[in-house]
């Protein structure tokens, strides 16, 4: 459903490292394209070199612009304002400030995470406190808009493709191993902050993870399986003995998108994993608990509304 007043969503706030960052954009995209809405991103610029849609716009815009701007085009002057953040620097005071005294009236409104409660663009509750708004500074990480994530996935994976050279290169990882197995099976060991992260809830060994691995290889009776495993800390084949596996030596662009091209993606809760599965449509299980039991049917494409 179109809105009759078209909104400028501008996100004031940049959220931890690529995955999370694509997971609020997407989101806000989602939001936008179910309205009518524009969205502006320069808390995106660290990552906007990456894919298509950013890397030669300065704003980060959605829809893509028809025409670059001005700073675009002058020589040198997009890779300053990248470097020195001072557009983001700008827009997150704007947006705090912005909250606190709101002298430009309804005109602006800034939607701004108050505590660990999700915020819901799609809730007619969200929508009404920025009626009438045309600029709206979107500023925190539990934002979310689930339905309009689902009915605009394939526009925001358009938005969301990787620059040509890294596109080939997740491309190729999958295919060498398409060559040998019928079953692909991406696995996401997290590893070097969820030592401490949650009191280490989610850190499971090696060892763990490959014996996940085998369980599910074994629900693919007559089919050969094959894996791709990566992870924040340098990881051997020969730590899943027994299984057909190739670790992600890339950078996080080119290992996150060769797990999306998987057919299954195990791993725990993560913005990373969740990118994979929704960017690539592939069921995800999420790892909770080191006794969890990795079952064929308890996999789900994720639609980015979780938060881990």
């Amino acid at each position: 459903m179109r809105s009759a007043d078209n909104k400028i969503l501008v996100i004031g706030l940049r959220t931890g490292r690529l995955a999370n960052r694509l997971v609020l954009f997407a989101n806000v995209i989602g939001f936008a394209a179910e309205h009518g809405h524009r969205v502006v991103n320069v808390a995106f610029h660290s990552y906007a070199h990456l894919f298509e849609s950013t890397r030669r716009d300065i704003y980060c815009r959605y829809p893509v612009a028809r025409h670059r701007s001005l700073f675009d085009v002058i020589p040198g002057m997009a890779p300053a304002i990248r470097k020195t953040r001072i557009f983001y620097q700008f827009i997150r005071q704007a947006s705090e400030w912005n909250d606190r005294f709101p002298i430009l009236g309804k005109s602006v409104f800034t939607l701004r995470e108050v505590s660990s409660q999700t915020i819901l663009l799609d809730a007619p509750a969200v929508q009404s406190r920025m009626a009438g708004a045309k600029i709206v500074f979107v500023h925190g990480w539990r934002i979310r808009a689930p339905e309009s994530v689902k009915r605009h996935a394939e526009k925001i994976r358009d938005y969301f493709r990787p620059v040509a050279g890294l596109e080939a290169a997740s491309r190729q990882v999958v295919g060498r191993l398409r060559q040998v197995a019928e079953v692909i099976i991406g696995v996401h060991l997290r590893r070097s902050d969820y030592r401490t992260w949650k009191q280490g809830q989610y850190f499971f060994p090696p060892e763990r993870y490959a014996a996940w691995m085998r369980e599910l290889a074994a629900q693919f009776p007559g089919r050969k399986t094959a894996f791709f495993a990566c992870s924040d800390e340098p990881r051997q084949a020969s730590e899943f003995p027994g299984l057909a596996v190739v670790i992600g030596t890339g950078p996080p662009i080119v290992d996150l998108y060769a797990l999306a091209g998987c057919d299954y993606i195990l791993g725990p809760p993560s913005t990373f994993s969740q990118w994979a599965s929704f960017y690539g449509n592939k069921p995800l299980y999420q790892l909770r608990s080191g006794d969890d039991r990795v079952e064929r049917n308890k996999f789900r494409v994720s639609h980015l509304e979780e938060i881990p």
